[in-house]
């Protein structure tokens, strides 16, 4: 018998039930362009009557990064308590491989990127110098898809190369457009047959980061943490690896497969991914 999701109107209606939250960013918070200034809001509730509010996020640069384009779209630095980005987990292991020698990488994704890997003894080369890649993204993800990578991933593959994921996302909403992002390059390449290692949601290690972030904030232990986020193979996925309570945002990067916001039509959904969601809601408001 499948589990019908409880649906809910506000965050309000479930929060007392939690000590911690672990927060999406992309689709939940803000679209890339402004901020969503109704979860800015139940997260600042939140903090105030419940616990500590760690944002959990598969962007593939530094947690400064992050608050400068925070500081940019509007989202103020009140509504959380710390940041775990998929970017910084993928910086040590970066490091780790470097072990103070120099490291050659062809870095797939934008310039702007590159804060991920700065100040390490890295070179960024071609396809044919390189030892392993990375993948912060694509080159120019307005326009490209991971078609246009074939010939490229073809040829790292011939060669043997890992390539390193930075963010696990297939896609994610930019003012209302949907954009491939790293994870599709890597979904691609993997299906190829080319060895891929992934940082950031679903996988569990940055789960066990972000729950130590909350403890820390809350200097405490955490009992009931609950998991918000828009996408089902990342955030709910990883929640359900974790053990963690989700609440699933509807109006996110799959608001296309959502064709009533009923849980009926929910419970179908979440069943076709092979996940379990405790609550969902349209939009992230108190």
């Amino acid at each position: 018998m499948t589990t019908l999701p409880q649906l809910i109107g506000g965050l309000g209606e479930i929060a007392p039930g939690y000590d911690a939250l672990i927060c999406d960013v992309w689709g939940v918070l803000h679209d890339g362009h402004s901020a969503h200034m109704g979860a800015v809001e139940a997260l600042r509730r939140f903090r105030e009557r419940f616990g500590p509010v760690v944002l959990l996020s598969n962007a593939p640069r530094p947690v400064d990064v992050l608050e400068e384009q925070f500081a940019r779209i509007g989202v103020p630095t009140d509504c959380y308590d710390a940041i775990v980005t998929s970017g910084v987990a993928t910086r040590d292991a970066l490091e780790l491989r470097a072990n103070n020698r120099r490291l050659a990488i062809l870095h797939i994704g934008p310039e702007r990127d590159r804060g991920v890997f700065e100040g390490l003894p890295i070179d960024c080369v071609d396809a044919a110098e390189a030892s392993v890649v990375l993948c912060t993204g694509l080159y120019d993800d307005d326009n490209e898809t991971p078609a246009d990578y074939g010939e490229m991933l073809e040829e790292l593959k011939r060669r043997g190369l890992t390539l390193l994921c930075a963010n696990p996302d297939i896609v994610v909403q930019r003012g209302g457009k949907l954009v491939y992002c790293a994870g599709a390059i890597a979904r691609a390449y993997e299906k190829m047959g080319g060895p891929v290692i992934y940082y950031g949601k679903p996988h569990r290690p940055i789960y066990d980061t972000t729950l130590a972030a909350a403890a820390k904030a809350a200097k405490r232990d955490i009992a009931r943490p609950l998991a918000i986020g828009d996408g089902l193979e990342t955030d709910v996925k990883g929640a359900n690896g974790a053990g963690l309570d989700s609440l699933f945002i509807a109006d996110g990067i799959h608001g296309e497969d959502i064709r009533e916001f009923s849980a009926a039509h929910l419970a179908e959904l979440f069943a076709k991914s092979g996940v379990a969601v405790q609550a969902a809601m349209r939009a992230l408001v108190w």
